[in-house]
């Protein structure tokens, strides 16, 4: 993101490599059953659960963000009770669909009334509420580089689309999961670093970073 702020800790906050394994493991592990018992949605779909209940205990035991852990299982339970219900394997992609289209939403929304969350989340851990907001070149740096996030999700949404809608079992579900592991932590990376990228892009040259936003008072006291 900046050398103001370590990559290692925002990635961590917004979920990181542990919080990709725990989001995709549970499709891994329904595929891969789904393959071996000949296409058992009801196999497939318990062994998800199965996964899901068993990194929730874990992250418990570790004290790992109670609420995250009690979504993501949600989440998944979410999931095999939408593909138990309509009988379509692909439709364990659907949850992701739509909650990708729904982060989007949420970000250009952030954007659209100036508040864009990637500020949000960097000033909270800079320690600057939005101290930040008051910094007009700031802002602007924040909601470019909050617009990478929106086009993360929204990719998310347009690869996984096609596989959801094929007709083909074996391409939806199988691709579809190859995709969802692909378009997790190693795009998330990418994200961070583009975004990184648009912030020291947008600000100018002569501003003195991340962790010290020009207010109208500290540009008053520099005259």
């Amino acid at each position: 993101m900046s050398d103001t702020v370590r990559q290692d800790t925002l990635v961590s906050l917004l979920g990181g490599k542990r919080g990709a394994f725990d989001a995709t493991a549970p499709l891994v592990v329904f595929v891969l059953t789904w393959l071996l018992t000949g296409h058992s949605i009801a196999w497939a779909a318990a062994a998800s659960l199965v996964a899901a209940a068993a990194i929730a205990a874990v992250r418990l035991a570790q004290r790992k963000r109670p609420r995250a852990v009690v979504l993501g299982l949600l989440s998944v339970a979410v999931a095999a009770l939408i593909v138990l219900y309509t009988g379509r394997a692909q439709d364990i992609l659907l949850p992701r669909i739509v909650s990708n289209a729904a982060s989007a939403l949420v970000w250009a929304g952030f954007i659209v009334f100036r508040r864009p969350l990637l500020g949000l989340i960097v000033g909270g851990l800079l320690g600057q509420r939005t101290q930040w907001r008051l910094d007009p070149a700031l802002l602007r740096a924040y909601s470019l580089a909050s617009w990478v996030w929106v086009a993360m999700y929204a990719l998310r949404v347009a690869v996984l689309t096609p596989f959801w809608n094929s007709d083909s079992d074996d391409f939806a579900v199988i691709g579809g999961g190859v995709a969802q592991v692909v378009l997790s932590w190693p795009l998330l990376v990418l994200c961070l670093v583009v975004s990184g990228w648009v912030i020291k892009a947008a600000l100018p040259k002569d501003h003195p970073g991340l962790r010290h936003p020009l207010t109208a008072n500290s540009q008053h006291a520099d005259s």
